[in-house]
């Protein structure tokens, strides 16, 4: 099953200049501690997914809200030459097509 079948909420923004987040929210917590657990949503998978060393990336789990934060550096600064998204806000369409 996708991500985006499973999750309520996707969406990504930025958290500062430098940091991305990514946040996921779920309607159940059956929802939320299946993909919790899942390795799909682990440092190294996220890494590969965003192209970013798995030492950049932290995820922030957060139970009682049903809820995952992920905080990764960005590549490209926001407002570089080259940032295509200088609000982050497109950022979480990698996600939508992660198996869990």
């Amino acid at each position: 099953m996708k991500l985006s079948e499973i999750a309520q909420v996707i969406r990504s923004k930025n958290a500062g200049p430098r940091r991305l987040t990514l946040d996921i929210m779920f309607a159940t917590d059956a929802d939320y501690h299946r993909v919790a657990q899942s390795p799909a949503l682990g440092a190294s998978a996220i890494g590969r997914l965003y192209r970013v060393p798995a030492q950049d990336v932290t995820i922030i789990p957060y139970p009682v809200g049903r809820a995952i934060k992920i905080v990764l550096a960005r590549t490209i600064m926001a407002g570089d030459p080259g940032d295509y998204d200088v609000y982050g806000a497109q950022q979480h369409a990698p996600l939508l097509g992660v198996e869990i």
